[in-house]
């Protein structure tokens, strides 16, 4: 499928799939998007309301690694916070190192550009020390093949949208985000349409609908209580 760098409204970049109108971030900011969505309303949601404390390990998964924003955002916040975070990134289909060279976040945020290239440039199925709080593991395979069971505290689910890939936003998906979640583990993702939300209760999760990020109405957290 044909893919091009296209610029979002806060000046950040992102990989747009031209035969689906589809973007990996939202088109109105997406670095804002990630900030608020999986950061303000993931990482930090779950360190203060329900970790309530900094001194215990946070493990973080994320569902679509993509460009890796979502990460180095993340690694920038357990460097701000000295917050110790085992990262895992599932992605089955790695973007190119020539998209990767055209990606703009470091200049974004002001940080070094090897900050991202790190994140991208370690192998696949190992984990690495990315700094002193952050460690991370890359995965390349298939959402529907996840098969680990209590292991995480935080979920970001960044997968396409539903419009496009319908088959990741199902029943069978969500009881893998399900089962992979720690007791009080929280999902947090863009998405806000009806169909998911009552996906998510009937599978057992407490579901909130919150502000959405620039451009969008709502997004959805769900909490496995």
């Amino acid at each position: 499928m044909q893919r091009k760098i296209i610029t979002t409204a806060d000046g950040s970049k992102t990989i747009q799939i031209e035969d689906w109108n589809e973007q990996y971030h939202s088109v109105h900011g997406a670095i804002q998007e990630a900030n608020h969505v999986y950061i303000k309303h993931g990482l930090l949601f779950f360190s203060s309301e329900i970790l309530n404390t900094s001194s215990s390990e946070i493990n973080i998964l994320e569902i679509g690694f993509g460009t890796g924003l979502n990460a180095l955002l993340t690694l920038l916040k357990a460097e701000e916070l000295n917050q110790s975070i085992n990262y895992v990134g599932v992605e089955a289909f790695p973007i190119s190192t020539e998209e990767l060279e055209q990606l703009n976040y470091p200049s974004q945020l002001n940080v070094a550009q090897e900050k991202l290239y790190q994140l991208h440039n370690c192998t696949w199925e190992e984990k690495h020390q990315i700094s002193e709080v952050f460690h991370l593991k890359k995965q390349q395979l298939l959402f529907k093949d996840i098969s680990v069971e209590n292991q995480f505290d935080v979920i970001y689910f960044d997968a396409f949208g539903a419009r496009v890939q319908p088959e990741l936003w199902t029943a069978s998906i969500f009881k893998i985000m399900y089962k992979a979640l720690k007791q009080n583990g929280v999902l947090t993702t863009y998405a806000a349409i009806g169909e998911v939300r009552r996906t998510l209760i009937a599978l057992g999760f407490e579901v909130e609908r919150l502000e959405g990020p620039p451009g969008k109405r709502h997004m959805l957290r769900a909490i496995k209580r």
